[in-house]
């Protein structure tokens, strides 16, 4: 399978590379971030062996598109996308703090309540609730923003200010360019028959200091989502929601023995499974941006992410 899982290249005015689970950011002069968003699948923190046909172009799509689509209510670092697989936009100073928020009682803050906790992040939830269910407003539950290999830890507004990781002055911002972007996401799945159930935003701080938005942007990598249709019907016979999100991987490796904890062993991938998790991808980008999935050229994929940032770089 040509996929890319890692990447090597030397670009004119290159200064430094960084490696995340799934991207890969190329410093271009102190100036412009080379963003490349590779096929690695990544669940529970952790980056599994082999890659998966399309998904960096997917990914890729639809943050752009996002980042277009939300760009009159919270501006962004993006300036062009030379490649399927390729953003480049302004070179930004990063929050160390990722801004989730949560409509609903799902994930991560599902397995939270199941375990008696009513309190995540410092906000509390409600008694009564069942998984799923949505709260009477959404919540900001953010996280550490976590280097190579760390996992993301779940921190308090209070913490955050009384560390001084975030100004107070800059967090509030934060928070409202977060309600802004669910808002306005949530009224996009709504078109497209989805619910918007969960998501995470990353923030950066421009040479001239204005904040943006970065990384990606309701993809199915950083965000959950529901099909609208039967939803009400599933949550009052208590059955499992119909979701559009990396939801089936983390399952599928819970149900192989694997949540990423010390002395766990990744279950195997074969190509089968890998095909069919391309698949799910593919039918992710075309339910959630509602167009078809046009696969780019991936006869030899380095060669051309190579070819096409440079030929931006030059231009």
């Amino acid at each position: 399978m040509n996929t890319i899982t890692s990447t090597h290249f030397q670009f004119p005015g290159q200064k430094s590379v960084y490696r995340g689970k799934v991207r890969e950011v190329y410093n271009i002069n102190d100036e412009l971030l080379v963003m490349i968003a590779t096929d690695r699948l990544s669940a529970f923190d952790v980056v599994m062996p082999k890659g998966i046909p399309y998904k960096g172009q997917i990914l890729n799509q639809i943050a752009t598109k996002f980042m277009n689509l939300t760009s009159d209510i919270v501006p962004n670092w993006l300036i062009a996308t030379p490649d399927p697989n390729v953003a480049v936009g302004h070179l930004c100073e990063p929050f160390k703090v990722e801004m989730v928020i949560r409509g609903y009682l799902s994930g991560h803050a599902a397995r939270e309540y199941a375990a008696g906790k009513r309190l995540i992040c410092g906000v509390s939830m409600a008694e009564g609730l069942k998984e799923n269910d949505p709260f009477p407003n959404p919540i900001i539950t953010p996280t550490t923003k976590a280097d190579n290999g760390s996992h993301d830890e779940d921190i308090s507004r209070e913490l955050i200010l009384s560390n001084g990781i975030v100004s107070e002055t800059d967090y509030i911002i934060l928070e409202k360019y977060t309600r802004a972007l669910y808002q306005r996401g949530t009224e996009i799945a709504a078109s497209r028959g989805l619910i918007l159930v969960d998501t995470k935003y990353e923030f950066g701080k421009t040479k001239s200091g204005e904040i943006v938005l970065i990384d990606e942007i309701h993809t199915p990598d950083s965000s959950r989502y529901f099909y609208s249709e039967g939803y009400q019907q599933r949550q009052d016979n208590g059955e499992e929601q119909k979701q559009l999100s990396k939801e089936f991987v983390r399952r599928w490796l819970i149900e192989n023995g694997f949540q990423g904890k010390a002395g766990q062993s990744i279950p195997n991938m074969n190509e089968e499974y890998i095909d069919s998790v391309s698949e799910r991808y593919i039918e992710l980008y075309e339910n959630i941006l509602g167009e078809p999935f046009h696969k780019a050229d991936i006869s030899n994929i380095h060669d051309r992410i190579e070819q096409n940032v440079i030929s931006f770089l030059n231009s």
